[in-house]
């Protein structure tokens, strides 16, 4: 190997070339300048091009608009008592995701929820992915209060409204209920859900990816709370009929019972009870058969309280007046080989005594000189066939057939009330046109509503009717002494009918009506008393023997609570009830015979 040469001069040796500092400085500068660009022009894309679909998309993660709740509005009692309100409530609720994270505390939430832990766990697991899942709605505050204080994870609280009904099952049938989501389901509640719910706020607020709310932006829509609502309903009236009425049907073990009070002179309804009932706090452990409002449901074929009806048609035909002479011997009549008949044989009477005795024969033969237009008209016209319309929800108008198809046994029948059916309501309406001198008004549940009625027979008819009811309430044969109140002239007509059952008519099922007003010199009263499937059990089962008593003992307490002023002053002084003396009937001509032999297929 051949060795390197020195070098002979050391200090002429060629010298490295440094980089060049200026060329390096460049270089940077240009990859700061474009990175810089690079910068901007994402910028500009991000805050300008694309800024409202990222600002979407933003919100849509964290902004979220969230209802304010609000109070349903008070419902009150004529006189200012609360009949339902709306309390504070908590409704817990749960970040699933987040409460899973810390799946070892489930148990203890389930212990303080009152639940299975494995049925919570399960519920939760299948919400996962969702930022909300209600533990348990409406939980009375300090009970929430309490499950809140154990600080699990995912675990929050909004604030809510339950309804509360403080007179319970006395008034539950016309208030009605509210959902857990507070909106009138059924009664009154549902009949002015849109007044008494107001309208929920809204608010906009910042959640967390755990669903937390970190801040308020901003109200969007302020919270209306909903108006209150003042009844015509007395409450105090209201007790005691429910308290009358269900004595009533427990002593005669009927199975429902109907009553309805109202203000002859504006149609206000002062009462309306149904037995069975229920409590309305308590709706989950109610049947739906008793929650039914049956005065304004359910039908009934009304017996003898159609006569009066009746005898005002005779009245306006022209061929009757209170003192025309009814043969009724020998109390059966046969139409159409169909037996008529009474209780008893009441002989040779007058217009007046049809009422006052309640006479099917007299009310048979009276309709047969009426055409069914005539009948039918008046019926309409005193606003049965046709909803009252009170605006409850579900009130039916009841039927009466077409005048087309009577023939002459279903006038007769409907004279004396079958073959057609009413509700309690309407027949409450009816008979405070009578007791207003042949004004009808429209029934209202709202205190002071503008109802001026309509006139539907004259003053001089309703007048002359209205005198042969007040002979009703007297002593035997008169039919409803029981109807009598001490202090009090009463007026009023009894009513009993067989059950229809498929097929015909029940033998020993019955509905006891009684429809009174009170008092019968300036009625301030009227009341509908219907007990239904009364005498099941082999007891009574007529409208005054069952369903008068009912009215007297109302209305006497109902009077008093009104301050009505006795109108029977020489009571005070004879020492017992003063009635009106029934009209004196014609002479029974000697030798009065049946006027039609018996046959089978009426009822009675």
């Amino acid at each position: 190997m051949k060795p390197r040469r020195p070098i002979d001069n050391p200090q002429r040796a060629p010298r490295r070339q440094r980089p060049d500092t200026r060329k390096r400085l460049a270089l940077v500068a240009v990859v700061l300048g474009v990175a810089s660009l690079g910068l901007v022009a994402r910028a500009v894309d991000l805050q300008v091009v694309h800024q409202a679909f990222l600002q979407q998309q933003g919100d849509a993660r964290f902004l979220r608009d969230v209802p304010i709740p609000v109070s349903r509005g008070t419902i009150y009692d004529r006189n200012g008592v609360p009949l339902a309100v709306s309390t504070p409530m908590l409704s817990l609720w749960a970040n699933p995701d987040e409460l899973l994270q810390h799946a070892d505390r489930i148990p203890e939430l389930a212990r303080a929820l009152g639940v299975d832990a494995v049925d919570l766990a399960r519920k939760l697991e299948a919400k996962n992915g969702r930022e909300f899942v209600y533990l348990r709605r409406l939980m009375p505050p300090d009970a929430a209060k309490a499950v809140l204080a154990l600080n699990i994870p995912g675990v929050n609280a909004q604030r809510e409204y339950k309804r509360y009904y403080p007179e319970g099952a006395t008034l539950a049938h016309v208030l009605g209920f509210t959902n857990i989501d507070d909106h009138g389901q059924e009664g009154l509640e549902l009949a002015y859900d849109g007044w008494l719910a107001g309208k929920p706020g809204e608010k906009r607020v910042i959640r967390d990816r755990l669903g937390h709310v970190v801040e308020n932006v901003e109200q969007i829509r302020a919270p209306v709370p909903g108006h209150d609502l003042t009844l015509s309903i007395d409450s105090r009236i209201q007790y005691l009929a429910y308290q009358a009425l269900t004595e009533a049907v427990v002593k005669r073990h009927a199975a429902s019972g109907s009553m309805v009070i109202l203000d002859p002179r504006n149609g206000e309804i002062l009462a309306m009870v149904n037995v069975p009932s229920y409590n309305p706090n308590d709706v989950d452990n109610s049947k739906p058969a008793q929650r039914r409002n049956r005065a304004v449901t359910d039908v009934t074929e009304p017996g003898s309280t159609m006569k009066p009806f009746t005898i005002t048609t005779a009245l306006e035909s022209g061929k009757w007046t209170p003192t025309t002479p009814v043969n009724t011997n020998p109390g059966t009549f046969t139409i159409d080989g169909h037996l008529v008949r009474d209780d008893r044989n009441n002989g040779l009477i007058d217009v007046s005594h049809v009422i006052t005795y309640s006479s099917n024969v007299g009310a048979s033969k009276i309709s047969l000189t009426l055409t069914p237009q005539q009948m039918a008209g008046v019926l309409h016209q005193f606003g049965f066939g046709a909803s009252t319309g009170s605006g409850f929800p579900g009130e039916v108008g009841g039927y009466i057939p077409p005048p087309r198809t009577w023939g002459e046994f279903v006038k007769a029948t409907i004279a004396f009330g079958y073959g057609l059916n009413v509700t309690a309501l309407q027949l409450a309406q009816a008979y405070a046109a009578i007791a207003d001198n042949g004004v009808k008004h429209t029934p209202t549940f709202v205190k002071g509503d503008d109802n001026p009625g309509v006139r539907v027979e004259t003053p001089k008819i309703a007048g002359e009717v209205m005198a042969m009811l007040r002979t009703v309430v007297g002593p035997p044969p008169a039919t409803a002494p029981q109807a009598a109140i001490p202090d009090y002239t009463v007026a009023g007509k009894t009513g009993t009918a067989h059950l229809a059952i498929a097929g015909g008519y029940s033998r020993n099922r019955y509905a006891a009506l009684f429809c009174g007003i009170v008092p019968a010199s300036d009625p301030r009263l009227v009341g509908v008393v219907i007990v239904r499937d009364a005498g099941g059990h082999g007891g009574e089962y007529f409208g005054g023997l069952v369903s008068a008593p009912v009215f007297s003992e109302v209305m006497s307490g109902a009077l008093r609570l009104l301050d009505v002023p006795p109108d029977n002053v020489k009571q005070w002084y004879a020492g017992g009830p003063v009635v009106p003396a029934p009209v004196p009937p014609p002479a029974q001509p000697a030798g009065a015979v049946a006027t039609a032999s018996p046959a089978k297929g009426t009822p009675p």
